[in-house]
């Protein structure tokens, strides 16, 4: 089939390659012309035949809006209009609803693979009308990684985000289980090598994982992890997790902890910690540190 794609950064040129590979037409649109196979979102729906697939892969917010208001012009009754990117769930309701006042449809799809996708295949959770999902099928087919699972219609526009939403919230509280768990091995006097602690939970273990396996990947590049600052981003989707959380009165101690555990890695002088050594000092004589 053809697939029109439109974003080409680490995702999406590694995507288009994979749909290559089994045998597809992509034409691909990104503002660096360098890795475009047409310049403008007209000349590349110009380039496929209709019914037209075009998947958008570009950061979430203004610029996913920006796209499809542009293809909601462009486009024709019986076109869909995937949106792979990190959107957030309720937006694409939004979308569903513009584009069905032009005929489009609409589906949306959490991607997760990362820089490994091309070889490993992208696991992939959608939401939308069947219909339209069928039409896309193919695509999903030649992303998804080879084998029975790693690809689920997860239900209605929004679910596939929503789903996506909530796996990298768990992602965030595994991660950080390992990064506390790092931690105290390396503060201990009798546990003399941290890196092969971890590298021998890669077999027989409960907690063996393709985390645990990346984790040993950059000891082994930097033991000690002496090079990095101890700064974490959050792209968004932990928020998100939380904030649902919160709106249907779902419990989420260990993701939400997870999320602030980021937000103070980005304190140099935590304000908190400040008010905690005074109270300490107030109440108990606590020595305090002077800046």
């Amino acid at each position: 089939m053809e697939l029109g794609l439109v974003g080409l950064g680490k995702m999406g040129g590694n995507m288009r390659e994979r749909i290559r590979r089994a045998g597809h037409t992509v034409i691909g649109y990104d503002r660096n012309r360098d890795l475009a196979d047409v310049h403008s979102l007209k000349e590349l729906v110009d380039s496929l035949q209709g019914p037209r697939v075009v998947w958008v892969m570009v950061p979430a917010g203004a610029a996913t809006q920006s796209t499809i208001d542009e293809l909601a012009e462009l486009l024709s009754p019986g076109d869909v209009v995937v949106d792979g990117g990190n959107s957030r769930w309720t937006d694409d309701e939004k979308h569903a609803e513009q584009l069905a006042a032009k005929g489009i449809g609409f589906v949306d799809c959490g991607v997760s693979g990362g820089v490994w996708g091309l070889e490993n295949g992208y696991a992939l959770m959608y939401g939308g009308d069947a219909e339209h999902v069928a039409k896309v099928q193919p695509v999903f087919d030649a992303l998804k990684p080879e084998g029975d699972f790693g690809s689920v219609h997860a239900g209605k526009v929004g679910a596939g985000h929503f789903a996506k939403m909530v796996h990298n919230g768990i992602e965030y509280a595994m991660m950080q289980a390992f990064a506390e768990g790092w931690e105290l091995l390396e503060a201990v006097e009798s546990v003399t090598d941290v890196r092969e602690v971890f590298r021998s939970w890669q077999e027989g273990t409960v907690i063996r994982s393709w985390l645990l396996d990346l984790a040993v990947r950059a000891l082994d590049d930097d033991e000690h992890l002496d090079r990095l600052r101890g700064y974490a981003a959050d792209s968004g989707e932990g928020r998100w997790t939380v904030e649902a959380a919160i709106d249907n009165a779902v419990p989420l101690p260990a993701i939400t902890a997870s999320l602030f555990a980021r937000f103070a890695s980005r304190q140099e002088d935590s304000p908190q910690m400040k008010m905690i050594a005074a109270l300490r000092n107030q109440f108990g004589g606590h020595a305090v540190e002077s800046k």
